[in-house]
């Protein structure tokens, strides 16, 4: 009974040298026969095979700050002993960088025994770090919050049942499904499959964004490569240029590199509103800022209502109307808020428009009216106009910059170029309206039509009945229209010039 430490100390020492190909260190185990074999030990190291050390490896593959274990007293007479359950506290496992596994050499393995067999790990406080040498990254860790691991063996899968809380947005993973077997010179390269499930993630841990997600799915591969294929609902999603709740859905297929953080989004799914549309790119990981998103997104026939009462404050939205958009979506990583780090750089079309106001409408359908010479029938109510509108925009640092800006109404067009913000404050644009009536046509009484009828000339032109500079200013609450005799870009060519 006066051996039973030293002979457990040799064969713990012994399996896991042989399972991991390694040096293992320990620096206390304490055995008690009184009750059985019950088996505690702390600062267990294991650390990587000797060809990644060479490459410059400093931490412990693995190390353990405490375990524990109870076994039948005949198991010292046994070889493999066989143990049930081993309770573990704070784990940290860190994998090394991958350009250090590759530069490790295929070599003959360790020849020991394995002397102790598993059945189960049950682990508390643990963390996984994956290591980088690239001038860009930061090194992965996560926070494995409990973990069981079965069938523990050199050669087959490990069974987990695992939770694990994610840092951004803030919530717990559990996972259950398959890992190994481990593959000691690539740790990367180690297989891992399973299913997850992520609920009440506070999207409110990204500034500028707010919501409870939830998300379900499926994933298999490497380490350094698992395909995943998921769900998420977000029934009150919404931005802080708006704080307006709306339901956000989405089904995706994504590759992740475990190794890095690195996500590539295959194909996106999505549902905001009533709106369905696509998207696919990437989420990259970068060094002490966060992460960096870049999205190709595709609206084929949307509702442009949906995304002013994500985007907008003005309650109910100021339009309706099917929206066609193609755009590039970049945020860059940062601590500001979502909305202010979001750039849009894109093409859109909006059909079938129809202003919420009817103050709005009303000038619409009026300066329908006027544009097709029918002036005495422009009064509110005479009709009931839809429009379209499509052009070229950008936006980033919370406004919209339209480069063009074409919007067609019976009897008129109107091209425009100018800033939009999203919180309403601004509106600065200038352009043209293009009428099928001249001027003098456009007035109801004969008196300002005949007074009219020296400066049609001046007006008609490009084949219009007239064509008349215009511009607006203010904000959305109080627009103001007016002339634009003088056009600002006319002043910029003449400074450029100068």
């Amino acid at each position: 009974m006066h051996r039973a430490e030293p002979i457990l100390r040799g064969r713990i020492v012994e399996t896991l040298s042989t399972h991991f190909d390694s040096r293992v260190e320990m620096d206390a185990l304490h055995v008690s026969v009184l009750k059985g074999l019950e088996v505690s030990g702390d600062g267990l190291r294991i650390f990587p095979t000797d060809d990644v050390v060479a490459a410059g490896a400093k931490d412990p593959l693995i190390r353990l700050q405490h375990f524990a274990f109870h076994a039948n007293l005949l198991g010292l007479f046994l070889k493999p002993m066989h143990v049930g359950t081993v309770k573990v506290k704070g784990m940290t496992i860190s994998i090394p960088p991958r350009e250090m596994r590759q530069q490790a050499a295929k070599r003959q393995r360790h020849t020991g025994k394995i002397k102790i067999v598993v059945d189960q790990i049950d682990c508390d406080d643990s963390r996984l770090i994956i290591g980088t040498l690239k001038p860009n990254k930061d090194p992965k860790n996560f926070e494995l919050q409990h973990i069981v691991m079965h069938n523990i063996g050199p050669n087959g899968p490990w069974r987990y049942d695992a939770t694990l809380v994610n840092a951004v947005p803030r919530g717990d993973i559990h996972a259950v499904g398959t890992f190994g077997p481990w593959v000691n010179e690539s740790p990367g390269d180690s297989a891992v499959t399973g299913k997850y499930t992520f609920d009440h993630a506070d999207l409110n841990t990204i500034k500028g964004i707010a919501g409870i997600l939830s998300s379900t799915g499926d994933f298999r591969g490497q380490l350094n490569r698992i395909e995943v294929d998921g769900a998420t609902k977000t029934p009150d999603f919404s931005l802080d240029t708006a704080n307006h709740p709306m339901n956000l859905e989405t089904k995706f297929s994504a590759i992740v590199d475990g190794t890095s953080g690195d996500t590539y989004l295959q194909q996106v799914q999505a549902r905001l509103g009533q709106t369905d549309f696509t998207c696919a790119g990437a989420i990259i990981n970068i060094k002490s800022k966060g992460h960096k998103i870049d999205l190709n997104v595709d609206v084929p026939n949307g509702r442009i209502q949906d995304f002013l009462q994500l985007a907008v404050k003005t309650q109910p939205a100021i339009m309706t109307g099917r929206l066609g958009m193609k755009t590039k979506l970049e945020i860059r990583p940062g601590k500001e808020s979502v909305t202010q780090k979001l750039d849009l750089k894109g093409g859109f079309s909006l059909r079938s428009i129809h202003f919420i106001n009817p103050e709005w409408q009303d000038k619409v359908d009026m300066l329908s009216l006027r544009a097709r010479g029918e002036a005495k029938l422009a009064k509110p109510g005479a009709q009931d106009v839809s429009s379209q509108m499509n052009g070229r925009f950008g936006m980033g640092a919370g406004k919209l910059h339209f480069e063009s800006l074409t919007y067609a109404l019976p009897g008129a067009d109107i091209a425009l170029a100018g800033v939009y913000s999203l919180d309403g404050n601004e509106l600065d644009f200038e352009g043209t309206v293009r009428t099928k009536a001249a001027l003098s046509n456009m007035v109801a009484t004969w008196w300002k039509s005949w007074l009219l009828k020296p400066v049609d000339p001046f007006f008609k032109k490009h084949g219009a009945g007239a064509e008349i500079p215009f511009k607006v200013s203010g904000s959305r609450g109080s627009p103001k229209f007016g002339l634009a005799l003088k056009r600002k870009d006319k002043d910029k060519d003449k400074q450029g010039e100068e």
